[in-house]
């Protein structure tokens, strides 16, 4: 082989292992809370819940609104996202519910997660690409961002 090739298979070989290394075995099948992720915006405490919109109607563009999405059920837990727009945009996202199934799936949110708020912030929709390994998630969190947008009537 050429030195090429062996660094492309001892490169394959060692990502094998990171992944297979990274994933535990679930120790109980009940699901487990993760904490939730910092919307990186400071808010003051949502006045309304389960669901619904705290400035009472649609998002004005000079004013602010929130809204919970619905609770998702995916393939390894369920998760449900709030959104705040503020002067017509979505300026602040963060999920107050996330529950996974097993340690991998609690990890794997963790680090998704901060990715998909990020896509939404940057394209103003939920209308974004999922995550390559974590297609289930990244479903079920923009259908929950869609919900809470649905709620203020933003675009």
């Amino acid at each position: 082989m050429k030195s090429g090739a062996w660094l492309v298979l001892a490169g394959t070989v060692a990502g094998f292992l990171g992944v297979v290394g990274f994933h535990k075995s679930p120790s109980s099948a009940a699901l487990s809370p993760v904490a939730p992720q910092p919307s990186g915006k400071a808010s003051a405490p949502a006045a309304g819940s389960g669901g619904q919109a705290t400035s009472g109607g649609p998002a004005e563009p000079t004013g602010t609104a929130s809204a919970t999405g619905t609770m998702e059920q995916y393939g390894y837990g369920e998760l449900s996202a709030r959104v705040t727009i503020s002067g017509g945009h979505i300026s602040a996202i963060s999920v107050p519910v996330l529950k996974t199934a097993e340690q991998y799936s609690q990890q794997l949110a963790q680090q998704v997660i901060p990715m998909l708020r990020k896509e939404v912030l940057a394209a103003q929709s939920a209308h974004i690409q999922a995550v390559s390994g974590a297609t289930y998630t990244s479903e079920a969190y923009a259908t929950s961002v869609q919900a809470a947008l649905d709620q203020v009537h933003f675009k």
